[in-house]
């Protein structure tokens, strides 16, 4: 299996400061995701396996996935990898990281 691969807040906000249009998946309960957000698609990781068919993402696509700090999104990314999809990045500490940066 090949190593997870991260993406660091400074490059997720860079890129996004920059206007690039990111696929990105917030793997956080609705609540929290509806609290502070980065944009994105909002689909937690109790319900990311019931709704893999649903994607519309090419399974080559870059997503960054991302949650509070990092554990969730780490899963998330394990699955979606396990799904077929190959280009598949978890936030570096998260959103907390992010707001650090803030």
């Amino acid at each position: 299996m090949q190593p997870h691969r991260q993406i660091k807040a400074t490059e997720l906000l860079e890129r996004l400061s920059e206007g690039e249009n990111l696929n990105l998946i917030d793997v956080r309960e609705v609540i929290e995701y509806h609290t502070y957000n980065i944009g994105g698609d909002n689909i937690p990781l109790s319900s990311l396996e019931r709704k893999l068919n649903g994607l519309t993402y090419n399974k080559t696509d870059e997503i960054i996935v991302i949650c509070k700090v990092g554990l969730r999104s780490e899963t998330a990314q394990a699955i979606l990898e396990q799904h077929g999809y190959s280009n598949v990045r978890n936030l570096r500490g998260g959103l907390i990281a992010v707001q650090k940066l803030k």
